[in-house]
């Protein structure tokens, strides 16, 4: 059975999802020439909100392949916690509702998504493939719609 300092580990990981991070980095040099670099450590989203907790229960690590078509405007929605994306391929733009603010990645970029937070995300004429990690707990969704509400 796992113990609490364990998880924190592995809930470490996921926040620099393609590096090693603690004891596991110091075991990879064991390896020989192993090349680490880090592409994502942070304690805030993208658009700045802090991260202040995990969900409390067992921890479950998700870890999705997502394909968006090129010109889709995915509907806004929130995620109830921490994710992590690795963009592959084409540019997704994402976009907060109640600021208007708006940011654009592009393959290779890694960035923190929010909790809480209503946003969307829309593609141009290329495909967008992105690998997202989620720390939640069992049963947890990943993504919520909003409440129908009169506009």
């Amino acid at each position: 059975m796992m113990n609490i300092l364990s998880w924190r580990r592995a809930l470490a990981l996921l926040a620099a999802p393609l590096s090693l991070a603690g004891t596991a980095a110091h075991a990879a040099a064991d390896e020989g020439p192993v090349g680490i670099e880090t592409l994502l450590k942070t304690t805030s989203s993208w658009e700045g909100s802090v991260y202040d907790r995990y969900p409390a229960g067992t921890p479950e690590i998700t870890v999705l392949k997502v394909s968006v078509p090129p010109r889709t405007e995915l509907s806004w929605h929130t995620h109830p916690i921490i994710s992590a994306v690795y963009l592959v391929s084409g540019k997704l733009n994402l976009k907060i509702k109640e600021t208007g603010r708006s940011i654009s990645f592009k393959p290779g970029d890694v960035f923190a998504d929010t909790v809480d937070v209503l946003h969307q995300g829309y593609t141009e004429d290329a495909p967008v493939e992105m690998i997202v990690f989620f720390a939640g707990t069992p049963g947890m969704p990943l993504r919520q719609s909003p409440r129908t509400e009169q506009q």
